[in-house]
């Protein structure tokens, strides 16, 4: 039953039970389906350093020059620099996304930008080493 009359009655319960049961970190307004016990949140927060841990080892055993995003578009610049027709044929520019696309995604497993203090993308490294290629890219085509 969603009736008015139904909903109140059965946040009172509720209330009633966390009150008897000694919960008193219930939120006014958030549902009590949404919340998490101290043992789920632990759980998380343990699957979550898993999983940042085993991020840090994806690229552990690549040279550096093929894990840096900074790097890798570099040797794509003195391509475009030295062969353009052969770097044009190439169609380097469809590429690139696919290329550097497992590269940012590690880098974003730890960004959250519903914390309070989160790093806007386009201040992240990443973001600003495209954003340089990009710029170099446009200025060597209008020449």
């Amino acid at each position: 039953d969603n009736s008015p009359e139904f909903i109140p009655k059965c946040r009172t319960c509720r209330r009633q039970a966390r009150e008897q049961s000694g919960e008193g970190d219930h939120h006014e307004g958030l549902s009590s389906d949404e919340e998490l016990t101290a043992a789920e949140v632990d759980e998380f927060q343990k699957s979550k350093d898993n999983v940042l841990e085993d991020s840090r080892k994806i690229f552990e055993d690549v040279h550096a020059d093929f894990c840096d995003i900074r790097k890798i578009l570099l040797k794509f610049q003195e391509w475009k620099e030295k062969l353009p027709d052969s770097y044009c044929d190439a169609y380097i520019s469809f590429c690139l996304p696919k290329l550097l696309n497992p590269l940012i995604r590690v880098q974003l497993i730890s960004w959250n930008p519903l914390e309070q203090n989160f790093t806007e993308l386009e201040e992240m490294p990443w973001f600003r080493a495209i954003e340089e290629f990009s710029d170099a890219e446009n200025v060597s085509e209008s020449k």
